[in-house]
């Protein structure tokens, strides 16, 4: 096999496909190169498990730390499971590719991609995306693609904002847009945001942007590498499909009540309901034999489970056909009706915030913890490591479906659901400077029936209100669904169940506030959308939201004006750089005191912030006073409150901060004569100085008498 290698500029940076010189024996490989960013993208397909009846599209994503000139951490030095951002970037990479096979394709096909090579510039999430696509084109699989990835930032020039294709990490970082959008020859199918507030219009125009500028150049990138590289013709194989005679069978027997069944309100009703038609069909028409041979058991059984399949495509059939046709949805709501909601707050005596809220029958419980900076979550990866002052775990136990289940860590689907409330949040928090704490929020799912990443962030929000943060705005979640009736119809539903996810064609999840959106995630099983519907669902999922907005307003209107008296205080005090030695003190002898003395923790950064927190309101101050004061650039003029520690025949030396003494001559002590020093004060006294001279030594001489005459002249 010949190398190939085919390139084109995008984003300013050469983007190039190679493939032919290394992982040869896979179905497909392709290196890909952008910038000093390399990676190696892989795909096989093999023969299907025996008896499988789903596609088993398996994507896998590493990051290698040797790629960045960096070791692994731990103590075995080698990379192990997979990092939050690794398995957010395989949901990224599944996701546009999965709805790209046919229908009853259950052939394996693995994905691979690991990072070779990382620049700390140009991130490799969207790079193996597209290398992924690009290796399964390279394969005989019946990939309806290719898929192409991009990220479009958002930066601010002095001739006014403009969009960037794949944004560098310096670029991203000055960015109020990340948007990560894939798209192939018919539409857009799959949209990962997170914004600050940004208005429908824009955010449209961005996907646009993306679309014209990065989507169409890479798919046609990868169609010259294709035909460059003489890739084999699409093999379809045999699909797993229910046999015509079998779905003639199930549909006579059931549709009529299988319709009846769909329109029953409540989930568990409606569901009783469905699966007792289902067990009917099953055992009247499709039997299996207590007699006769094994081969004939194992017809009759073959034929009972594309029984199964049949009745569960014919479900799906039925509700695009109530909701696109007739209008129907499963619990009887309108199309752009929103379920009752219930929210209430503080519901928990001893979290510093928490709220309880529920749409319909989803519901969440959540809690928001305030800590310090030693409580930020620290990332390292192959982009620069940074700290998280905000983060959001979301928990999805067995019993909220009314199932009893495998108990387990986050898998894949909470750690996504939590990651895209988490960065819809984001976006309405006030900057370290307005709240320097580390903030978590914990949603605990209770009951789930459809959208419960968006319950988490309408529930977040207010747990974030009730501990008293200063959001920006109130900031609610809302899904839109898309259902096309058999005559092409389609429809957009506001607010939708699990079982509307299930059967329909799109999860369009979209949260914001009344000023713009934060954070947008799309799951797309229809072939694609153009952005003129885009545009269609932004709006009906902003009319969502806005009520969704003002039923949260009711509960709590706006932040509490003070946190949680059981959350940490933290007093932000500011020192010249110079002093932060002194105030650490010997082997850090001097801030431990400190913290002992007044319980307090102290955290100190190398501009001179220090963070002081404490429960204790008088302890606070008291030690807030304290790191002023060995701070404070001692020069003339400046009072202080300080402590006699030694009394001489000429004077006493008074303590003005720890480590720093000054001397207040007998002659300075007090109006008059003065006869002996001990007549005015003793070692431990506090008296009120002023500083009326520092020597070109650092001698630091002291008043009291100056103070005492202004008093009096006062």
């Amino acid at each position: 096999m010949s190398i190939t290698i085919v390139e084109r500029e995008v984003g300013g940076r050469l983007l190039r496909f190679e493939t032919g010189r290394v992982a040869k024996l896979a179905s497909g490989s392709v290196i890909v190169t952008y910038g000093d960013t390399v990676v190696l993208a892989s795909a096989v397909r093999a023969n299907p498990r025996p008896g499988i009846d789903f596609f088993p599209l398996q994507c896998d994503y590493r990051e290698r730390m040797s790629s960045g000139g960096k070791f692994p951490g731990g103590f075995r030095k080698r990379e192990g499971a997979p990092s939050e951002k690794e398995i957010l970037t395989m949901r990224m990479m599944d996701r546009p590719i999965r709805p790209l096979f046919p229908d009853g394709f259950v052939d394996e096909i693995q994905i691979q991609a690991w990072v070779m090579s990382h620049d700390g510039q140009n991130d490799a999430d969207v790079i193996a995306c597209c290398g992924g696509s690009a290796a399964l084109m390279l394969t005989d699989a019946p990939f309806q693609g290719p898929v192409a990835t991009v990220r479009v930032g958002r930066v601010f020039t002095e001739s006014g904002p403009r969009f960037v294709i794949n944004p560098t990490q310096a670029q991203l970082d000055f960015s109020d847009l990340d948007l990560v959008i894939s798209g192939h020859a018919d539409g857009v199918n799959m949209i990962e945001v997170g914004a600050a507030e940004i208005d429908e219009a824009t955010m449209l125009e961005a996907m646009r942007f993306g679309v014209e500028e990065g989507v169409k150049p890479i798919l046609a990138l990868m169609a010259e590498l294709r035909e460059k590289a003489a890739s084999p013709a699409a093999n379809p194989g045999t699909p797993v499909l229910p046999a015509d005679d079998v779905v003639a069978a199930v549909k006579a027997k059931v549709y009529d009540r299988l319709v009846e069944a769909r329109t029953i309100p409540g989930k568990q009703a409606r569901n009783r309901a469905v699966d007792a038609l289902r067990e009917e069909m099953l055992h009247e028409s499709f039997p299996l034999p207590s007699d006769g041979s094994y081969a004939v058991y194992q017809a009759a059984e073959q034929r009972r489970g594309q029984a199964k399949e049949a009745f569960r495509r014919l479900e799906k059939k039925i509700t695009h056909m109530l909701v696109a046709e007739r209008g129907v949805r499963p619990d009887g709501r309108g199309l752009k009706e929103i379920r009752p909601i219930d929210i209430e707050v503080g519901i928990f005596p001893r979290t510093h915030g928490s709220a309880f809220f529920q749409r319909g029958e989803t519901q969440s419980l959540i809690s928001c913890t305030l800590g310090t900076g030693r409580d930020e979550q620290i990332v390292d990866g192959l982009m620069p490591e940074y700290a998280k002052k905000f983060y959001l775990h979301y928990n999805f136990p067995p019993f909220c479906t009314g199932e009893a289940g495998r108990i387990t860590g986050p898998g894949r689907r909470e750690i996504g659901h939590g990651a895209l409330a988490e960065r819809s949040l984001l976006g309405i928090l006030p900057s370290g400077e307005e709240f320097p704490y580390t903030v978590r929020i914990v949603s605990d799912i209770t009951e789930s029936n459809g959208s419960s990443s968006m319950a988490s962030v309408c529930g977040g929000c207010m747990a974030l209100m009730d501990a008293g943060v200063p959001i920006k705005g109130v900031c609610a979640g809302i899904s839109v669904g898309r259902f096309t009736s058999e005559k092409g119809t389609v429809t957009h539903v506001t607010d939708i169940l699990g079982e509307e996810d299930f059967f329909g064609e799109m999860d369009f999840k979209v949260a914001g506030t009344r000023e713009g959106i934060t954070g947008i995630q799309l799951d797309l099983k229809a072939r694609g959308l153009s952005l003129e519907e885009i545009s269609t669902i932004l709006a009906q999922a902003k009319e969502g939201r806005l009520q969704i907005i003002d039923r949260m307003k009711q509960a709590l209107e706006e932040p509490r004006p003070d946190i949680s008296p059981l959350a940490p205080r933290i007093v932000v005090v500011k020192i010249d750089p110079e002093k932060i030695g002194k105030l650490i003190g010997p082997g850090g002898k001097m801030i431990r005191s400190i913290q002992e003395r007044h319980g307090v923790t102290i955290d100190v950064e190398e501009d001179g912030t220090v963070f002081i927190a404490s429960t204790n309101a008088e302890g606070g101050r008291q030690a807030k006073a304290e790191v002023e004061a060995l701070g404070a650039e001692i020069k003339v003029g400046s009072v202080f409150e300080g402590r006699v520690v030694a009394v001489k025949e000429f004077g006493a030396f008074v303590e003005l901060v720890p480590g720093t003494d000054g001397m207040c001559h007998i002659s300075e002590l007090a109006e008059g004569f003065v006869k002996n020093v001990s007549d005015q004060v003793s070692v431990g006294d506090t008296i009120r100085v002023k500083v009326i001279n520092v020597d070109e030594n650092g001698r630091i001489k002291l008043s009291r008498k100056a103070l005492l005459v202004e008093a009096g002249q006062s």
